[in-house]
């Protein structure tokens, strides 16, 4: 029998208004990896911000390796071997990639100063070793979120972390970069005896790559099982608490007028190279239109273009026959578009701002929301605001609740709100 490398007795966490985790009791076994998983807002990152230090418990005790011990801060986990990719990463973005691999850990040259090349090879040996490739010497705020991630995993390699706490890993993967994830994990757990603790969503992924598996709903554990006797059916009723029928929808093949399109788009990257060469095509009402590829092959850069939030080179974006090519992203806004950005807390959301303050960004000039063109309508705002909580179903104490204290998907959802709300 495996023996248990973290042990969580009582475990309970109570934000103000809401009780985020209550009373979770859990033991991760050495050598496997071991899912979580709950719908948003269930406590799953709490938990884990718990166990490498970010929070501290209300009540409960956590043991490591059978000693009780109070992880207080990040340093006390890593010091005892835990390791976090977050699911919002905590990069510095100014820094190149080989400095944020070793923050905290440089070496030195005289003991004084930070070894810039030997900060280099260190990345260049941990990508080679675990298959995961970065440029040591470029900046993270020109890199996409899916090389970002790989950053965030090199670094707690780095620091030889025994339990790998994955918040999310896939979330913003290719299906053949998931797989390549998944065998990184499977070697580290197989070859080298490390412990893997895996936050996701993805019941599919859940079956493919655990030995076992938790499940999390409104802050209580619902139940830990081998995930050898799991099926995504019994897991999902886990979660939600009653049957589940998974339905298939069928796509509406009849298509409109066309309402965007595209000709000869060029458009630079951050370091002036040319991300989006020459592409054009069109998108008719009632249409999905797919795009697909590798991170970092133009697709950003492409979005940014067509919602107004990067210069466009040469070429044209036809909006309902306007050219929108260079107009503020308010004119966009006007004419319908509405984006779910790849990264909501850089682009999608302002954490410090209240959940309805989020929901009606864009609806402030307009009316009942704005009177006499300077005064915002306070009674209409909220009421917009708590319709479409509920609609979306936004795990939120209040509108008021600021949005940074949210669970990601919870935050994911807020932006899907605002957005499909508009009249795009």
């Amino acid at each position: 029998m495996q023996e248990s490398i973290i042990k969580l007795v009582g475990i309970t966490k109570v934000f103000p208004e809401v009780v985020a985790n209550d009373n979770i009791n859990l033991e991760i076994k050495k050598g496997e990896i071991h899912a979580i998983v709950g719908e948003n807002g269930a406590g799953k990152s709490t938990l884990m911000k718990i166990i490498y230090g970010l929070y501290q418990p209300t009540a409960g005790q956590i043991y490591i390796n059978g000693r009780p011990l109070n992880v207080t801060n990040p340093q006390i986990a890593i010091k005892n071997g835990i390791g976090m990719v977050h699911q919002h990463f905590m990069l510095v973005p100014s820094f190149t990639v080989a400095e944020n691999v070793v923050l905290g850990s440089e070496p030195r040259k005289n003991s004084i100063i930070m070894d810039f090349d030997q900060a280099v090879k260190i990345t260049k040996e941990l990508s080679e070793k675990y298959g995961l490739y970065v440029d040591p010497y470029q900046r993270v705020e020109d890199l996409s979120v899916g090389i970002q991630q790989r950053i965030e995993i090199l670094k707690i390699l780095y620091k030889g972390a025994d339990i790998l706490i994955l918040d999310e890993p896939t979330a913003v993967l290719t299906p053949q970069e998931t797989q390549e994830l998944f065998a990184i994990m499977r070697r580290l757990v197989g070859e080298l005896g490390k412990t893997i603790i895996l936050i996701t969503h993805k019941l599919q992924e859940v079956l493919e790559v655990s030995h076992r598996v938790s499940v999390m709903r409104r802050g209580k554990l619902v139940g830990t099982i081998d995930t050898n006797d799991a099926t995504e059916q019994i897991l999902a009723e886990m979660m939600v608490g009653k049957e589940v029928v998974f339905n298939k929808f069928h796509i509406n093949q009849s298509i409109g007028e066309t309402m965007m399109e595209v000709k000869d788009l060029v458009v630079r990257n951050n370091r002036c190279f040319v991300a989006v060469d020459g592409i054009s095509f069109s998108i008719a009402a009632g249409e999905i239109s797919g795009v697909a590829g590798v991170e970092g092959n133009g697709q950003s850069e492409l979005v940014e273009a067509l919602t107004g939030l990067r210069k466009v080179e040469h070429g044209n974006i036809f909006i309902k026959g306007m050219d929108m090519a260079n107009k503020p992203p308010s004119k966009f806004r006007q004419m319908g578009i509405s984006h779910i950005p790849e990264d909501r807390l850089k682009t999608g959301l302002a954490p410090e701002a209240s959940v309805t303050e989020n929901l009606m960004m864009g609806y402030q000039h307009r009316k009942p929301y704005e009177t006499f063109g300077m005064k915002l309508n306070r009674k209409a705002i909220v009421k917009k605001a708590d319709a479409l909580i509920h609609q979306f179903d936004i795990r939120t104490p209040s509108g008021y609740t600021k949005v940074k204290s949210l669970s990601g998907g919870n935050m994911q959802k807020l932006v899907v709100a605002r957005e499909f709300s508009f009249d795009s």
